[in-house]
């Protein structure tokens, strides 16, 4: 009994078919029970992998969120403290200002007092010190139109 498949133009022998599908077998046996298995193993631990790679590359990004977000507060409170000493300085360097101005103010008060007083001291004694030549000269003076000394005279009545 010869069995005739039509398979179309290669028309293969029957004991080729047989030996084609055991064949067949053997390979398929041999892969889906030694390679196929292991080339699963693999690719999970490939996904194992991938995904703990992507759940610490979250866990970075995360960590990596929370450091930006504490230097920026920080930042932030930097910049305001930084402007707070400022004012705190210009408001300080104002009343500096003010109190030389007033204590140089009062200085130049009291040196334009001291000042006047030596003036009117000088003064004084200028006019005591003028009135006196004054005196002798025109003792002197009177004596020479009486012809007389009358400095003895100008000793009695000073």
């Amino acid at each position: 009994m010869e069995l005739s498949l039509e398979i179309g133009p290669l028309k293969p022998e029957l004991a080729d078919l047989v030996v084609a599908f055991i064949a067949f077998g053997i390979v398929f046996a041999v892969l889906s029970g030694v390679l196929l298995p292991r080339i699963a193993k693999v690719l999970r631990e490939r996904e194992k992998a991938i995904e703990g790679g992507q759940h610490r590359a979250e866990e970075i990004r995360a960590a990596a969120e929370r450091t930006h977000a504490e230097y920026q507060e920080l930042l932030g409170e930097a910049r305001h403290e930084a402007a707070r000493l400022r004012q705190e300085s210009a408001e300080q360097g104002a009343q500096l200002l003010a109190e030389l101005r007033a204590e140089g103010q009062r200085q130049r008060e009291e040196m334009l007092t001291a000042a006047r007083t030596q003036i009117d001291a000088d003064r004084a004694l200028a006019e005591a010190s003028l009135n006196q030549e004054i005196d002798a000269l025109a003792t002197r003076l009177a004596g020479k139109i009486v012809g007389e000394s009358l400095e003895e005279f100008a000793r009695d009545r000073g």
